[in-house]
């Protein structure tokens, strides 16, 4: 079998079907490419072909480019990647633009047989690429369907054409929501945003391609006729200049400058308008290649794509039968519970939602009726909808009705005693096979499973807030949970759609081991007068999606309290951080709670809108006279969590890399740019880093000491994922 079939009809139209072999969705490789060109190639020489339609064996399109091919063309192109990525870019516009131009004279425009793109349903990456490259756009009337060009949320941007077609079809305003920011329609909103040409019934999708093929349609393309304007206007032309100004500044304003892609995007749009359509797609792929060749390209990639679709596969999943979750208990209808209930519901599977008062219970289960009213009122949910996951969810005091659960999520207040009460009661009812999970971001797993019958079937998921928005879920180990504890809540975290990390147990686990060092570096610069607005400003300008003042405030500095106060009692005199209490014990004592009471670091309105920085902080504690500089600000608090990552590796907190970049990304924003804290580790050097760590260890104190695994890699020149990477471990 072959990713590519074609078959010829009695009235000369040639089919071209996609459909990849072993895969749920069309991606696009080396080969097929190779091979739907030489179809191509069959096509237009064949004198019985009067024309050509390209669509899927599949539900869908297609999902992409197998990015898997970058990486291995520039490991193949030995001591010059660029030109090995350039040539093998050149060559997919090569391939497309003989789809466009389809045997037509180069000099008159004449001949030519006309090509239409049939899309069953989702169309991304080169999925969408492909169609815009050919001279009518089909697409079966499916709003689950999702076209679009994805590519700049991993790092990259549309190589294969669709950067350059998508600018001269519709114009550089109305494409660059679609470019600059991976919009995805579905069919309707696609036509009218002018993307593809028609949306038809599905069973009607091949029949009206085909009736439009044979009718003998224009078919070449505007940019390859005399006189081609481009909509909206150049860069030269008064209009097209103004929009690429203002793109200029959204692009900075939104990436602070750190994502390379953005701005290479808007270089090949600007210089490509500039020229001639084939000088235009020579541009879009050296602009392409240089983002190829940026590391930080190559650490998003493979965080964000490959290894966080492996997570998500299972890649870490123990060896156990198959544990997917028909009924879960929830045990807690607060902000997390209700959460856990939604998603869990939206999943198809029934859920029992309990709390202590029915009240209560009943409010938990009022937070999926609004989610689910929002969803209708933006036209992506119904009231049968609405009514159908409603229905999943049996709000109620009584633990009676956990019979016959398979997984209890419990999601109570974080104190021990509590949670032990709710173990014993739990297990008083459900079965000796069932799952108990505990959602804590703090408590340790192996001390709040001693209240459990069975510790082997007890384990930590801790969820990060808001549920239904945040991607990731932390899984730990307690030290006597069992392979099918974890099996368990792998399947049950890939049924509610998030990605899974699996850490083993010590204090606050992995992201918040990472997180609450960032935070307190932040709270303590503010102590040592260094000018807040500086150290906010400092973390956005290096990625990071919130300062740690806003960070605080977000998840309310009464919580930051609370765990200060636990840490320092189970630290006892080696607890670290009495510079940083001082400042947040003192914001606690003022009464500004952070967000939830519209007073903490940031002053706010009466409507909770943000009003800069409270400019009480600075009276309390004034600015120095002497401001340190932006990269000292930046690596203390890139340091602060990149130090306690690679702890965790060392300590075993951590078994895998990948979902130590993965979770630092998707769990609390680090610096996508970066791929995480060992991409960013491997693209600065490990010599670098530790030589940076002995600077600031010597100005700032021990916790920038550098771990001894970073020292002994800096001492051989090794990287993270040469080492502890999947290709180090298959060696």
């Amino acid at each position: 079998m072959t990713d590519f079939t074609m078959k010829t009809d009695t009235d000369g139209v040639a089919t071209i079907i996609w459909d990849t072999v072993g895969k749920s969705m069309n991606v696009m490789s080396r080969d097929s490419m190779a091979l739907l060109s030489d179809l191509i190639d069959d096509a237009l020489a064949d004198d019985a072909v009067k024309g050509i339609i390209i669509t899927s064996g599949k539900d869908t399109f297609a999902g992409g480019m197998d990015l898997n091919v970058l990486a291995s063309i520039r490991q193949e192109s030995g001591d010059n990647p660029a030109q090995g990525l350039f040539d093998f870019t050149m060559a997919g516009h090569h391939m497309l633009r003989k789809v466009e131009r389809a045997g037509m004279d180069p000099k008159t425009n004449k001949g030519g047989k006309p090509i239409a793109a049939a899309l069953p349903g989702t169309a991304l990456g080169i999925g969408l690429e492909v169609p815009l490259a050919c001279h009518r756009i089909f697409a079966a009337d499916n709003p689950k369907a999702k076209i679009g060009l994805p590519e700049i949320m991993v790092g990259i941007f549309p190589g294969a054409g669709g950067t350059t077609r998508l600018v001269r079809k519709l114009g550089a305003m109305a494409a660059s929501p679609l470019l600059l920011e991976g919009k995805l329609n579905n069919p309707q909103k696609a036509k009218a945003a002018g993307v593809i040409d028609e949306v038809v019934p599905a069973d009607e999708l091949l029949a009206k391609a085909k009736e439009w093929v044979l009718s003998e349609p224009k078919i070449v393309k505007p940019w390859d006729e005399k006189g081609y304007k481009m909509p909206g206007g150049a860069p030269y032309h008064p209009a097209g200049f103004m929009t690429f100004v203002g793109a200029s500044a959204m692009v900075n304003g939104k990436t602070q400058g750190v994502y390379p892609a953005a701005k290479a995007l808007l270089s090949a749009v600007y210089e490509g308008a500039l020229v001639p359509f084939d000088q235009a797609l020579k541009i879009e792929a050296r602009w392409f290649t240089n983002v190829l060749m940026n590391p930080s390209s190559s650490a998003m990639i493979r965080s964000i794509f490959i290894n966080k679709e492996a997570l998500e596969k299972g890649a870490n999943r123990p060896e156990a039968p198959d544990q997917k979750v028909s009924k879960v208990g929830v045990i807690g209808a607060g902000m997390m519970g209700a959460g856990i209930a939604l998603v869990s519901a939206l999943a198809g599977i029934q859920v029992v939602l309990i709390d202590a008062k029915q009240d209560a219970a009943d409010k938990g289960k009022s937070y999926t009726a609004a989610y689910m009213d929002k969803g209708i009122a933006r036209k992506k949910a119904t009231e049968e909808k609405k009514e159908a996951v409603l229905g999943m969810i049996n709000a109620t005091t009584d633990y009676a009705a956990l019979e016959g659960c398979d997984l209890i999520v419990e999601a109570v207040f974080e104190d021990v005693g509590i949670k032990a009460e709710v173990t014993k009661n739990v297990q008083a009812v459900t079965g000796p096979d069932c799952i108990f999970a505990t959602n804590t971001s703090t408590l340790p797993i192996t001390e709040l499973a001693k209240a459990s019958a069975d510790p082997e079937k007890f384990i930590g998921i801790h969820f990060f807030s808001p549920v239904d928005k945040m991607l990731l879920v932390e899984i730990i180990k307690g030290k006597e949970t069992g392979s099918v504890a974890v099996a368990k809540a792998l399947d049950y975290v890939r049924q509610i759609k998030k990605t899974p990390i699996v850490v083993n147990d010590e204090r606050f686990f992995y992201a918040n081991r990472c997180i609450i060092p960032y935070i307190n570096e932040g709270i303590r610069m503010v102590k040592e007068g260094v000018e807040p607005a500086l150290i906010e400003n400092a973390a956005k300008l290096v990625g990071m999606p919130l300062g740690p003042l806003q960070l605080t405030d977000e998840t309310s500095i009464d919580l930051g309290v609370k765990i200060a106060k636990a840490t320092k009692a189970a630290m006892g005199d080696e607890y670290p951080n009495e510079a940083v209490d001082e400042v947040l014990f003192w914001m606690f004592d003022q009464e500004r709670l952070g967000r939830k009471s519209n007073s903490g670091f940031y002053a706010y309105d009466d409507k909770g809108k943000r009003q800069g920085l409270w400019d009480g902080l600075t009276a309390q504690y004034p600015v120095a006279d002497d401001q340190p500089d932006l990269t000292t600000v930046q690596h203390r608090l890139l340091f602060a969590q990149v130090l306690e990552a690679v702890r965790a590796l060392e300590e075993g907190v951590l078994e895998d890399i990948r979902e130590g970049d993965v979770g630092a990304i998707l769990g609390w924003g680090f610096a996508p740019w970066s791929g995480g804290p060992f991409s960013w580790l491997d693209i600065i050097g490990a010599p670098y880093a530790a030589e940076r760590c002995d600077q600031l260890t010597a100005e700032f104190g021990d916790r920038f000491k550098t771990p001894d695994l970073l020292r002994e890699m800096a001492d051989k020149g090794q990287e993270f994922y040469k080492r502890f990477g999947q290709a180090a471990k298959a060696a």
